[in-house]
C-alpha cells in the first residue's frame, strides 16, 4: 500500500495536479471574494452587465457554464482515467476505501436534503450538497504543509475525483429535462468513430479534438448537458502506456495550467456575482437552504466517515498506517467544500433565479464552515501526533 502510494505521489503527473489544484482553490477563493464585492459595491450594475453580455445568441456567464466547463470536464475525465489505469484505483483493494468513501459522501447528503425537500419543489436540488470542490479542498489541505501524511493527500484526491464523476453522473441521469433522440444518437456515433480511431491506434489529438467540438454540438442540442462530452471524450482519447509521450499525458499536462487559472476563476467570477438583499437571512431557515447546509457540513463528513469504517470493518479494504479515524473525519469536513460542482449542479436543478441566487450564497457558507472544520480538525490531529513523535 505504502509503495503505491508513494509510487502514485512521486509521479510527476501527480505533483503538477496536487499542486496545480491547492494553488487554484487559493486563487478560486480570492475570485470568490471580489466578485461578491464587485456584486454588492456601487460598481454592480456593470459588473452584473458583464456576465450576461451577449457573444452571439447566449450571454458569457452561459458560454463559461456549457463551453469552458466542458474543458473542465474533459481534464477530470482525463484524471480520473490516469487513476482508473495507473493510480489509486488501479488496485481494486486499495480503490476501495475512496470508493466507498466517495459513495457515502454521495448518498448521505442527498438522504439528508429528500429528507428536508422531498415533495416540495425544491426536490431537485438533492445533488447539490453531493460534490466536493477538489481545488477548494486540496487547497486547504496544502495550507497544513507537509505535515499532511501523503496517504492522506491520495485519499482525499481519489476520493475528490471519484465524487466529481459521481456528480458527472448525477448531472447525466437526473439532470436531463428533455431528450432528443436524434442529436443524442449523431453524438454518439461521433464518440463510436472516435472510439474506433482509438481502437485502431490513431495517435494524433487533432481528429479527437475535432470530433469531440462536433459531439459537444450534437450533445448540446440533445437535452443532455453538453459538459458530459469532456469526460466521454476523455475516454476515447488513447491512453497507450501512460507515459510522458502519449497524447493522453501530453493533453491532461497542458490543461492543467490553464483549467486551474483561468477556466475555474472565470467560473468563480461569473457564479458568485451574487447580489445579497435583504431577505438572504430569511433564505437561510427555508428547506433548501437547511438541506445544503446540513447535507455539506454534516451530511460529507457522516457520509464519507461511517461508509469507510464499514468498508474496513468488514474486511473489504484497510486503513493506511499512517491514517487514523480522526483524520478520516476531518477530511470528510473538507469533502463538504462544495463550491465548483455545488453551483454548477444548482444551475441545473432550480429555474427560479432568486432560488439559485439564494443557494449559491448558502453553499459559499457551508462550504466555508465544513472548510474551516476540517482544517481545524486536521490541524490538531497533526500537531497532536508531531508532540507524540517528539516525546518518543
Amino acid at each position: 500500500m505504502k509503495k503505491t502510494i508513494k509510487r502514485l505521489y512521486n509521479s510527476d503527473l501527480f505533483k503538477e495536479f496536487f499542486e496545480n489544484e491547492k494553488s487554484s482553490g487559493l486563487v478560486l477563493i480570492a475570485c470568490t471574494i471580489a466578485s461578491l464585492l464587485l456584486a454588492n459595491s456601487i460598481f454592480s450594475n456593470e459588473y452584473l452587465h458583464t456576465w450576461h453580455m451577449k457573444i452571439g445568441t447566449e450571454s458569457l456567464e452561459y458560454w463559461i457554464n456549457d463551453g469552458l466547463m466542458t474543458i473542465f470536464f474533459l481534464l477530470i475525465g482525463l484524471e480520473l482515467e490516469r487513476e482508473i489505469y495507473q493510480g489509486e484505483l488501479s488496485n481494486i483493494k486499495e480503490a476501495l476505501l475512496p470508493i466507498f468513501a466517495a459513495l457515502g459522501g454521495m448518498l448521505v447528503p442527498a438522504g439528508i436534503y429528500l429528507l428536508l425537500n422531498a415533495g416540495t419543489p425544491t426536490h431537485s436540488g438533492a445533488g447539490i450538497p453531493m460534490a466536493t470542490d477538489i481545488a477548494f479542498a486540496l487547497g486547504v489541505l496544502s495550507l497544513l504543509g507537509n505535515r499532511v501524511p501523503l496517504s492522506l493527500k491520495v485519499f482525499l484526491t481519489a476520493l475528490a475525483v471519484i465524487d466529481d464523476l459521481g456528480a458527472i453522473l448525477v448531472i447525466a441521469i437526473f439532470y436531463t429535462k428533455s431528450l432528443s433522440w436524434i442529436n443524442l444518437g449523431v453524438a454518439m456515433g461521433i464518440l463510436l468513430f472516435l472510439f474506433i480511431l482509438n481502437r485502431r491506434k490513431v495517435h494524433n489529438l487533432i481528429p479527437y479534438l475535432i470530433g469531440g467540438v462536433i459531439m459537444w454540438y450534437f450533445m448540446l442540442n440533445s437535452g443532455i448537458h453538453a459538459t458530459i462530452t469532456g469526460v466521454l471524450l476523455a475516454f476515447v482519447i488513447p491512453f497507450g502506456d501512460g507515459s510522458k509521450n502519449t497524447i493522453s499525458y501530453k493533453l491532461q499536462h497542458f490543461l492543467h495550467k490553464p483549467v486551474a487559472f483561468i477556466i475555474l476563476p472565470l467560473f468563480a467570477l461569473a457564479n458568485t456575482a451574487i447580489v445579497l438583499g435583504s431577505d438572504i437571512a430569511e433564505a437561510l431557515h427555508l428547506n433548501y437552504s437547511m438541506g445544503i447546509i446540513l447535507g455539506l457540513v454534516l451530511g460529507k463528513p457522516i457520509g464519507i466517515s461511517l461508509f469507510s469504517f464499514l468498508a474496513v470493518s468488514v474486511g473489504l479494504c484497510k486503513l493506511p498506517s499512517d491514517l487514523n479515524w480522526k483524520k478520516i473525519i476531518s477530511i470528510g469536513f473538507l469533502g463538504g467544500i462544495g463550491f465548483t460542482m455545488s453551483i454548477f449542479v444548482t444551475l441545473l436543478a432550480f429555474d427560479d433565479h432568486h432560488i439559485i441566487n439564494n443557494a449559491k450564497f448558502i453553499i459559499l457558507i457551508s462550504s466555508l464552515t465544513a472548510g474551516c472544520i476540517g482544517f481545524l480538525a486536521l490541524k490538531q490531529n497533526l500537531k497532536k501526533k508531531k508532540k507524540h513523535a517528539i516525546a518518543n
